[in-house]
């Protein structure tokens, strides 16, 4: 699993975005965003973001199949 081992804050973000996106899209990195100290945002790559959707589709499927199961009708 990927892990989130680096983060920046929105000042080096700025200062080094072609970079972050290089390490995101191409290392398959996951890069934190701080604000104010803060972990705000995290950055990732078109194949992590397509993978978390898989994964919520699938979950909202079995979601959907379990309230089909249990329907009584009544509503």
């Amino acid at each position: 699993m990927n892990t989130l081992a680096t983060t920046l804050s929105t000042r080096e973000l700025r200062a080094n975005l072609s970079d972050v996106l290089g390490r995101a899209s191409y290392g398959g990195e996951r890069i934190g965003v701080t604000k104010n100290g803060r972990l705000t945002a995290i950055v990732i790559g078109v194949d992590d973001l397509l993978a978390l959707e898989e994964l919520e589709d699938a979950r909202d499927l079995a979601a959907f199949r379990e309230a089909v199961r249990n329907d009584d009708g009544s509503a």
